[in-house]
């Protein structure tokens, strides 16, 4: 009777240490925000299975200093208003120790300057608007992606090498596009003066919730330019590409670059569709490094979701093990100690090596171009050939972003 007591007792006493430590066991919050529903829902879609795999890869691994990690996803819709509300209830309600995300350029310019009220570290791993580590740059704001200066003065690279002298561009009616433009404009004339645009009544900027290209497609061939530079992404390109394919747009003798046609949300949408022999930019490719590192993101990514990692994939999953390297460096979860840790850190992803950069918090990382082809191997248009183009080459000095950090 004793012993059977006894051991009782050492149940009972294991069983209450056993919910203690659960009780005082801190789980790591993440708030995640893309879009996650309309045309553009691929792209959080990608996002969220790169998120969770990160995620899933840590808390096997035993977790952030000990904790286990949480995601906790929210919908942007694309929308500023609606992003704000996602990321207010993400930090005052569901404590979040971090946010990762933002698909859009003009809700990551809206958004922003909350996050320096909100004193939560938030990384972009998409939205490219040269502002977020601009002039609206602030404390807790980091990206860890190529944000549109970055892929732009590659494309313009690309566009000094070409026969083309006359260029025009089509891109959505807002932020991305105009700025896609502007910058395209002011560094191809910088690498090769004799460059000329297209005036502003020549050039077109279709609203995000146009459907029917034709127009514009009509107004761009009948225009009769040397070169043309898309910056129309996600639905919106892909839409584009099937229409211009059957108004014959891709059998004009211009040049054409498509600053994000490389997404493998676009590819993977079109398929034996898309145009082979045209210059598509990417933030990353997963065919682009041979690395040992890039080899295990890229086929556990395929043996979990059997897809290939696009861009927007592998800038959730290298946000999340950025967090991890700044919480380990930084040695505790407190906010203005991860910002700390996250300024001037070097970590190895997937893409390669990159640096978020101490003086604006911008990543400083190679930019990714190839050409179209067409292969039996793959569902989709590959990148043959591959161009990176080196941070150094493509990123502009601190002094040229306007940011100030307090």
């Amino acid at each position: 009777m004793r012993r059977k007591f006894f051991i009782s007792f050492l149940v009972f006493m294991l069983s209450l240490f056993m919910f203690s430590l659960s009780l005082s066991a801190k789980s790591v919050k993440i708030g995640f925000i893309y879009i996650l529903s309309g045309p553009f829902a691929t792209y959080g879609d990608f996002a969220k299975k790169g998120a969770q795999l990160a995620v899933d890869e840590i808390n096997k691994s035993g977790g952030i200093l000990g904790n286990q990690v949480e995601c906790i996803f929210e919908d942007s819709a694309g929308k500023p208003d609606v992003a704000l509300r996602a990321i207010r209830k993400l930090v005052l309600q569901d404590k979040v120790d971090i946010l990762v995300g933002l698909d859009s350029s003009g809700v990551a310019n809206s958004v922003v300057p909350v996050i320096d009220q909100l004193k939560t570290p938030l990384i972009i791993t998409h939205a490219a608007s040269p502002e977020v580590t601009g002039k609206l740059c602030n404390k807790y704001t980091f990206r860890i992606s190529v944000n549109l200066p970055q892929n732009v003065k590659a494309a313009a690279i690309l566009a000094s090498e070409t026969n083309a002298k006359k260029w025009t561009t089509i891109g959505p009616g807002y932020a991305f596009g105009f700025d896609s433009w502007k910058y395209f404009k002011d560094y191809l004339k910088k690498i090769k003066p004799s460059s000329e645009f297209f005036s502003d009544e020549e050039v077109v900027f279709p609203p995000a919730k146009t459907t029917d290209f034709s127009p514009y497609i009509t107004k761009i061939m009948n225009s009769k330019p040397d070169g043309v530079l898309i910056s129309l992404w996600g639905g919106n390109l892909v839409d584009f590409v099937r229409q211009a394919n059957d108004m014959g747009f891709f059998k004009q003798k211009f040049q054409v670059l498509m600053t994000l046609g490389a997404a493998t949300e676009v590819l993977d949408a079109l398929g034996d569709k898309m145009p082979e022999g045209i210059w598509v930019g990417t933030r990353y490719w997963f065919k682009a490094n041979d690395s040992d590192l890039n080899k295990k993101f890229v086929d556990s990514y395929f043996k979990t979701y059997n897809k290939y990692p696009s861009y927007n994939a592998h800038g959730a999953y290298s946000a999340v093990y950025a967090f991890k390297k700044a919480a380990e460096k930084s040695k505790n979860l407190d906010k203005d100690s991860i910002v700390k840790s996250l300024e001037g850190l070097e970590v190895d992803l997937p893409l390669g090596k990159v640096t978020m950069r101490a003086e604006d918090h911008q990543a400083v990382s190679n930019a990714t171009w190839g050409k179209t082809k067409i292969t039996k191997d793959f569902p989709f248009a590959i990148l043959d050939p591959v161009r990176i183009f080196p941070a150094a080459q493509v990123t502009p000095p601190v002094a040229e972003t306007e940011c100030k950090l307090k």
